[in-house]
């Protein structure tokens, strides 16, 4: 087969590591992390734009690299090939090997926040000016005082407590091992993070299987979503997680 993949930045290399030992020919496009701050809706149009412009006659299927994320890809519609996605919330769950585990390690972590070697490597200090501009258009990177002469005080100062409220809520980090480090500076850079904020540590080794079954074309079982042509992404609110409709 000849796939096309779009995926998020924060897979990278994971992906390009499955993508090598794939059987079949995978054109892939990265997008920017920064698709998530800006709302599912701008998300969800962006994603859809790059679906449009794939040649049906050149590809067999468009895999993407992105779960529900948000509703991010919520409404995406496949035109003429199919379009297959990972049925998850979140890459999290795909990082970790499965919803399950993801689900069962939460639970017994309450108040976890979860890094990896994307979301290290892409979420900081590579184009730092595009970063800032998606950040702020989604009204994220202001200090308080931007936002309270923006927006006067009352609402300034309520928008400032949403932005910032997930350090009340967040007092675990975890560093998920994907095994494509190079070294150990992701989880090193995790746990400084972790200390900085007055959090604990912990470090868990993930899995490349689901990432490896997309690019290979095995997409039966309760970890992807085949979206025929002429169908929609809706999300569901079980454990089905989304549909095509």
């Amino acid at each position: 087969m000849r796939l096309k993949l779009i995926c998020c930045e924060v897979l990278f290399r994971e992906m390009c590591a499955c993508i090598a030992r794939s059987p079949h020919i995978i054109d892939v496009e990265f997008l920017t992390k920064g698709l998530h701050d800006l709302g599912c809706v701008t998300m969800r149009n962006r994603i859809q734009e790059q679906i449009d412009k794939v040649d049906p006659a050149q590809y067999d299927a468009i895999l993407l690299g992105y779960a529900l994320c948000g509703n991010g890809t919520a409404e995406i519609t496949a035109r003429q090939i199919p379009i297959i996605l990972f049925r998850a919330h979140d890459c999290i769950g795909v990082f970790m090997g499965g919803s399950d585990l993801y689900l069962r390690y939460v639970s017994d972590h309450p108040g976890v926040y979860f890094r990896s070697p994307g979301w290290l490597e892409r979420g900081q200090n590579l184009d730092q000016l595009a970063l800032e501009q998606t950040r702020r258009q989604a009204g994220v990177g202001y200090t308080r005082e931007e936002l309270i002469e923006k927006y006067g005080k009352d609402n300034g100062t309520y928008l400032w407590e949403q932005f910032t409220n997930y350090t009340k809520v967040y007092r675990q980090l975890t560093y998920i091992r994907t095994g494509v480090e190079s070294d150990n500076r992701f989880e090193q850079q995790a746990s400084q993070e972790a200390a900085s904020r007055g959090w604990t540590f912990d470090a868990v080794n993930g899995s490349l299987h689901i990432f490896e079954r997309l690019v290979n074309g095995a997409w039966d079982g309760p970890e992807f979503l085949v979206v025929p042509p002429g169908k929609t992404v809706k999300p569901r609110y079980d454990g089905a997680i989304m549909e095509a409709v």
